[in-house]
Order: C-alpha cells, then sequence, then structure tokens
C-alpha cells in the first residue's frame, strides 16, 4: 500500500525483526582426538582405505558432506596439492588447498582401490560404493558417524565434526578468519567468527598471563611446594622459584 501511495508511510518501517541466535558447535575435536578416528579404518581392506581417504579429506578441507559426494576423480589436482569443489552450496564454485598426508591416501584409493570399484567407466565419481556408484550424503554420514564412535573419543558427530575441528584448529594455529573463510566457503564472514568464540587456547594463553587469579594460583602453588620443605632446601626451592617467576615475567 505505501508503494502504491495508498498510505503516506510504511508502518512496518520501524519494526525491529528478531535475530536469529548461531550456537556454537556442540563438539569440536582436538587433534588427538582427530588422529584416534583417522586410525579406525581398516586400511588393509579396500573399502576401510577408501574410508580413511575420505576421513583425510573431509579433516584436510573441511568441505560438507554434499561437496565430498560431488567430488569428481578430475577435481583432484595432485601436483598442485588442491581440490576443485565444484558444487558447493549455493552452487558456488573453491578451489581449496589439501595436505600431503590426505593427498598420499587419495593416491593410494586411485590406484589400488578405485579401479576395482569402477562398473561403468564412465563414471567420474571420485569416490564409490562397493557397487560401483556415487556414494551418497547419507551412507557417508553413517560411516563417518561409525568410525566417530569406534573411536571412544566419547563425542558425538559425523562428517560436519570435521569441518568444525578443522577451522578450530586453523584458528588456534594463527590462521587469518578470512583465509578460513575461503576454506570453509563461507559467503558472509560473521558465519566464520563464530569459530573464533571456539578457538580456546589464544585466550586462554592470555588469560593464564594476565588475570590475576591465574597468577595468584601460580604463587599459591610455590607457596605449598616452600612450606613442605625445611632449611636449606627451602630456601633452595625458593630460589629456583623465584627465578621460574621471572622467566615467566619476561616477554616471549
Amino acid at each position: 500500500m505505501a508503494k502504491q501511495n495508498a498510505i503516506l508511510w510504511n508502518p512496518a518501517s520501524d519494526l525491529e525483526l528478531p535475530r536469529k541466535g548461531r550456537r556454537l558447535p556442540h563438539h569440536v575435536l582436538t587433534l588427538t582426538e582427530v588422529e584416534r578416528v583417522l586410525a579406525v579404518p581398516n586400511v588393509r581392506d579396500g573399502l576401510g582405505l577408501r574410508d580413511r581417504a575420505i576421513l583425510e579429506v573431509l579433516f584436510g578441507t573441511g568441505m560438507r558432506r554434499l561437496e565430498l559426494c560431488g567430488l569428481g576423480v578430475y577435481d583432484l589436482d595432485i601436483e598442485r596439492g588442491t581440490l576443485h569443489i565444484r558444487h558447493g552450496k549455493g552452487d558456488k564454485e573453491r578451489v581449496v588447498p589439501i595436505g600431503e598426508r590426505a593427498l598420499s591416501w587419495l593416491g593410494k584409493y586411485m590406484d589400488v582401490v578405485r579401479p576395482a570399484l569402477v562398473v561403468d567407466e564412465s563414471e567420474e565419481a571420485l569416490f564409490l560404493t562397493r557397487m560401483g556408484t556415487t556414494m551418497g550424503a547419507d551412507a557417508l554420514t553413517e560411516r563417518v558417524r561409525h568410525y566417530v564412535r569406534d573411536s571412544g573419543i566419547g563425542k558425538r558427530g559425523a562428517c560436519h565434526l570435521f569441518r568444525h575441528s578443522m577451522a578450530t584448529l586453523m584458528l588456534e594455529g594463527g590462521a587469518d578468519v578470512r583465509f578460513v573463510q575461503e576454506m570453509l566457503g563461507h559467503t558472509k564472514l560473521e558465519t566464520t567468527q563464530i569459530y573464533t568464540q571456539v578457538s580456546i587456547s589464544k585466550l586462554r594463553e592470555v588469560y593464564v598471563k594476565t588475570h590475576p587469579a591465574a597468577y595468584l594460583g601460580r604463587r599459591a602453588g610455590r607457596a605449598d611446594a616452600v612450606s613442605g620443605a625445611t632449611g636449606d632446601d627451602a630456601a633452595d626451592l625458593l630460589t629456583h622459584l623465584d627465578e621460574e617467576a621471572v622467566e615467566e615475567d619476561e616477554p616471549s
């Protein structure tokens, strides 16, 4: 009505729309936990070797499950160490780097396992089922969930668990959030910035160095250690602890 001049002003112009909240990922894997999951597939078996390659790609690139299912054999560039994601969310394409270990497992899969799975020579999908068909998203999720459960890490999740973990570990390693945004294929930087709230290691480091509670906790530990010693031992221990304190306070 406002556009057609039936009314002089738009009564909805001053309305404030509710903002959709962003939830933190329920579970994020540490590097040790990632390694435990990666070690679960039986790589002596053809399908187990394929699954190890899949897990390496998920962790190495942080791609979505549908993006992995849409990978073709020609999307892998071993020489450059990249994967071309042609069917990203919103039908957007991107090229992402992939690590040497993941490339090694992909090479083994391509050389040994995939030729044995191929039924139709015209099939271009990178990852195939035992029937020689393209792997579906639901089947992929079930296999990854199975490996996460069997690893015994006590956390739940599947393909997206590796996506969350990759983003968090990259940020903790010092990556600029914009590079992580490119890796994940996020349109908006705000979507990627949620992982900065999960990346706690840098915050913990600053906290220990600057918060009085953490500083007093270290002092209390030294006091308890000295109180348990007597005579010359206490004097020597106190000198040693003071030297440590000086080293801690020195800029790194």
